[in-house]
């Protein structure tokens, strides 16, 4: 069996070695660089875990956050300790001891090691070698985020230069602490928002389509029972051209969900729309922008991309153009979006099944969810225009309480 290595000596602060200097700035200045750089929270804290015990001279360190039940403390961090060691205080109560009474108080706290912690198994290691413990809360804006441990191998306090440090260091990393916990809150509401959108679309695509050809199978099913063979005749088209909407809709939304709109915003993401449109089409087009600044939503923009997706599908479809514009307009309190073909136009599109009617029905409810309307405007052989209109978020106040 294996036997725990015996710390090292124990060791003097270093204002006992010839003169204390404190490196405050070199330390500030690392703070700064690994706040902003750092990815690894936890390999952070365990860095700034070294610093501290050579501040103080300590034998070993610990650093603990709080787990996600508020209730414990789970241990990230371990220098000096056994893995023996590390594994049975791997996660301690919250309230225990001097790290409890440090994270109660924000404050640091020091306690002589005997009967600190609700283990014993530190003292079996340290043995005498740790005359007490020093506990570094890290907090921010009140709450408790975890604490940084200290076993300090002669009876006495640290520094009042190093004791501000530290304290400094501990408001740096609980804030590091809070902002990765919001990071991973703002991480899940992305993912519940992406899985309600993609319901959505298929609420809107999809799910319309099959009910329409559950309506026109019931249909053909009493054509076919009272032997009418042109109503039979009838229905079976429209059924197969739902069957094609239904499959091509289904492709569109794994288009869709596969290349999302561009994360820098929504006039980006309308100019790679229309780029690839032209592309993928050869149908030249015109991005024309007379907003001097479009600022909406994150859930507004993700409405106004989809529906000049869907109108600029409807007239790869079905509208045999040659040139598309596409204008941003700001009126009044008012954005105004308008599609313009030189396409054959609506009215002469009747051929082409439920499809380009589903396209609009859709159009029409994102802009529903805006709180505006589309308008589509066609004459035979005179192309289509398709005009969105909603209102502006209004403002912030500046200077408002």
């Amino acid at each position: 069996m294996s036997h725990a290595k015996k710390p090292a000596p124990p060791r003097e602060p270093e204002e006992e070695r010839g003169g204390y200097k404190l490196p405050a700035l070199r330390v500030y200045s690392e703070i700064a660089t690994s706040l902003s750089s750092d990815a690894d929270l936890e390999q952070l804290l365990e860095r700034f875990l070294q610093t501290m015990i050579r501040l103080a001279g300590a034998t070993a360190g610990a650093v603990r956050v709080v787990s996600s039940d508020g209730q414990h403390m789970r241990l990230v961090g371990a220098i000096g300790l056994p893995q023996e060691v590390i594994d049975r205080e791997y996660l301690v109560p919250i309230g225990c001891g001097v790290c409890g009474r440090a994270a109660q108080h924000f404050a640091i706290q020091r306690g002589e090691a005997a009967g600190n912690c609700h283990e014993v198994t530190l003292l079996d290691y340290f043995g005498e070698g740790c005359k007490n413990v020093i506990a570094v809360p890290l907090r921010h804006k009140g709450k408790t985020m975890g604490v940084y441990n200290l076993f300090m191998p002669c009876d006495r306090s640290i520094p009042e230069e190093v004791a501000l440090l530290f304290l400094s260091i501990s408001e740096h990393l609980g804030m590091a602490l809070e902002n990765a916990r919001l990071t991973r809150e703002n991480l899940r509401i992305t993912l519940m928002d992406e899985r309600q959108m993609l319901a959505a679309e298929i609420h809107d695509s999809l799910a319309q389509t099959l009910a329409y050809m559950k309506m026109r199978l019931a249909m053909l099913r009493e054509a076919v029972r009272e032997g009418d063979e042109l109503s039979t005749e009838r229905y079976l088209g429209e059924v197969d051209d739902a069957l094609e909407s239904a499959y091509s809709g289904l492709r569109e939304l794994l288009t869709q969900f596969r290349q999302k709109m561009d994360p820098r915003g929504l006039l980006p993401a309308l100019e790679d729309l229309m780029h690839n449109f032209c592309n993928r089409t050869g149908i030249k087009v015109d991005f024309i922008n007379r907003a001097p600044d479009v600022n909406l939503t994150p859930d507004q923009e993700v409405q106004v991309f989809h529906i000049v997706q869907e109108a600029l599908n409807n007239i790869s479809k079905h509208s045999a153009a040659q040139h598309v514009s596409l204008t941003i307009e700001f009126i009044g309190d008012r954005y105004a979006l308008t599609v313009t073909d030189d396409g054959i136009g609506l009215k002469t599109q009747g051929s082409n099944g439920p499809s380009m009617h589903l396209g609009m029905s859709i159009m029409k409810e994102r802009a529903q969810r805006l709180g505006g309307e589309v308008i589509v405007e066609s004459r035979p052989g005179q192309g289509t225009r398709v005009h969105l209109e909603f209102p502006a978020p209004r403002p912030r106040r500046v200077g408002a309480r």
